[in-house]
């Protein structure tokens, strides 16, 4: 006879699969213990640079029971974002990951589905969804989880998929069957460290953030360094060098989410579509794209800095 524990378990990571999510693995909530002191030298090292809110809710952040009262179980989801067409190479560069529509509120609804089904199926169940804004460890939970291995690169690497996937979390009360971590498959590899235009990666599985290309035409809202001058390597909105030179990423194929499908305009832009383009433009045809967090004014600003 199946116990609740495992028909509860079955049947989130089938009704996951059947939303569209990549992969679904599931952890006993409770404290980060290898994550704490690694985050408190990776902020006291300033390796953070001026995302100050990665500061902030520094225990939240590390224990999920801080999250969702009396949670016992994290899922973490994972959702493929690698297209099946490419830029025009003779442009202006723009992480994959931001090529179709924001996928906060994409993948925001399909966990919120999932948790409704989890309700009609067992009965009343606390718990939230998470993805990337709220103070919650998402790569650490998704490796605990055994969805993949937390790579050089700092990014979740997993086995014949590779790393072009968004990593959400639903956290909730019910207690399940915990799936367990897997073995790190990065070897002697380096090629993302030996790759990376900026340096960024300072040690194996350790990157400082304020030396970041995402970060700096993302994240920072002041003058790009101008010792950096030269090393942006033509990325005008995020970087994917670390996961593009990753052996493992061989194994990535396309999506089948329609949202995040390109801009037909991202696509076939080049350097001196994306010059001209006026506010007018850009606010009709990137409609609800990724691209609006620096607004046209921070890509303005990263291009001129690449010229």
């Amino acid at each position: 006879m199946i116990n609740n524990k495992s028909r509860y378990t079955n049947f989130i990571k089938t009704e996951a699969k059947r939303l569209g999510f990549l992969s679904c693995g599931i952890s006993k909530a409770g404290f980060l213990e290898e994550d704490a002191p690694r985050l408190e030298n990776w902020l006291n090292q300033n390796q953070h640079g001026k995302m100050d809110y990665m500061a902030d809710y520094f225990d939240k952040r590390l224990d999920p029971t801080l999250l969702v009262d009396d949670a016992k179980s994290v899922i973490s989801l994972l959702l493929n974002y690698y297209p099946s067409e490419l830029q025009n190479e003779a442009s202006y560069k723009i992480s994959k990951y931001a090529y179709g529509k924001d996928y906060h509120n994409i993948i925001r609804k399909k966990v919120v589905k999932l948790l409704k089904s989890i309700k009609r199926e067992i009965g009343e169940v606390n718990g939230r969804a998470f993805v990337d804004f709220a103070p919650v460890m998402e790569k650490s939970w998704a490796a605990k989880s055994g969805l993949g291995w937390i790579g050089k690169n700092s990014n979740l690497i997993t086995k014949q998929v590779g790393s072009f996937y968004f990593v959400a979390e639903l956290i909730i009360e019910l207690e399940l069957e915990y799936d367990y971590a897997t073995t790190d498959h990065c070897g002697t590899c380096t090629a993302c460290i030996d790759a990376c235009p900026t340096q960024a990666i300072v040690a194996p599985y350790v990157v400082d953030g304020s030396k970041c290309i995402s970060y700096f035409t993302i994240e920072l809202k002041e003058n790009i360094p101008a010792e950096m001058k030269g090393k942006l390597d033509d990325w005008m909105f995020g970087c994917d060098v670390c996961q593009d030179v990753c052996p493992w990423n061989k194994f990535s194929k396309p999506h089948k989410e329609p949202l995040f499908s390109p801009y037909p305009e991202l696509l076939s832009y080049n350097k001196k579509d994306w010059e001209e383009i006026t506010e007018e433009t850009f606010s009709k045809v990137f409609t609800n794209s990724p691209l609006k967090r620096t607004q046209l004014e921070g890509l303005k600003r990263n291009i001129d800095f690449l010229k």
